[in-house]
């Protein structure tokens, strides 16, 4: 496995892949990896010829600069973990590799990048579709694998590549999006690179949230959305130390609210959570149907 940094490496080294008539899969991270993005880089190596991992903590999808301070950095560690389960290639850039200068595009997908984390952190899906558009136009690959927990940025991810399909992008017209199913621990709480940040006492905690949405769904069967979404914020909330953000019942595919689960074939149920006297902000998603 390899580790570059810049990007004109990483773009000839995606031309020498092509020549040689190579399928590209590419996982874009943030670092600190866990076993969920283990389940991703996994899944490309089994799907595809070669396996580019970017470990890149994007400054212009933070709307909190303490929360870009603190956010976890292990970028060794990463890379043991990456060779160990096949990845080819590790695009660990620096900030000003990736942003010579200021990055003013502005990217819009109305409504479904305006509710639930659109409305909470203003400017962050900008910012993600800032920079997984630079890694779609370095790599081109053909499948680009991301996890469900982060349910909302799939769905405006996926618009931004139709978005740029619309306009006759080569990569865009060739990229296969793959959302991977959220990888929990035994108590239920999602893997995330956050989960290094809580002390003992809020990891102990955490796992309520899980446990909260996953009664909520036995819940659901015989009571209203309006009944449910309560149900599942008050059982978070009477936890000391917890307290939700917002709690969004939607339909899966547009992520607007629904108020009646006939209102959509498909519904999820997406959450955020301060966790914590610091706090550390968590997120979770199930599903209803």
């Amino acid at each position: 496995m390899e580790v570059i940094n810049s990007v004109s490496t990483l773009k000839a080294k995606v031309s020498a892949f092509r020549k040689d008539n190579k399928q590209i899969g590419l996982v874009p991270t943030m670092g600190a990896l866990h076993n969920g993005h283990a389940s991703l880089v996994s899944r490309s190596v089994k799907e595809n010829d070669v396996t580019i991992v970017s470990v890149f903590v994007n400054p212009t999808q933070f709307n909190d600069k303490n929360d870009l301070e603190k956010y976890p950095r292990t970028l060794e560690a990463d890379c043991a973990l990456l060779e160990g389960i096949g990845a080819t290639l590790v695009f660990a850039p620096t900030v000003e590799e990736i942003y010579p200068e200021p990055d003013t595009r502005s990217f819009s997908y109305a409504p479904t990048d305006s509710v639930m984390e659109g409305a909470f952190r203003p400017g962050h899906f900008n910012g993600v579709c800032q920079i997984v558009s630079k890694l779609f136009m370095f790599v081109e690959p053909d499948k680009a694998y991301f996890g469900e927990k982060d349910f909302q940025q799939i769905a405006v991810i996926k618009a931004m590549v139709a978005d740029y399909r619309s306009q006759n992008a080569e990569w865009a017209k060739r990229l296969t999006i793959c959302p991977c199913p959220i990888v929990r621990e035994n108590d239920g709480l999602a893997l995330s690179s956050r989960n290094t940040l809580l002390t003992a006492a809020e990891r102990a905690i955490a796992p309520n949230i899980y446990k909260a949405l996953a009664e909520s769904v036995t819940f659901s069967k015989s009571h209203s959305v309006e009944e449910t979404k309560a149900m599942a914020v008050n059982a978070i909330n009477s936890v000391n130390g917890l307290e939700v953000q917002y709690y969004e019942i939607v339909n899966a595919d547009t992520l607007q609210s629904v108020t009646s689960w006939d209102d959509a074939e498909h519904i999820q149920g997406c959450i955020t959570v301060f966790c914590g006297a610091t706090p550390i902000r968590l997120i979770d998603n199930i599903n209803y149907k």
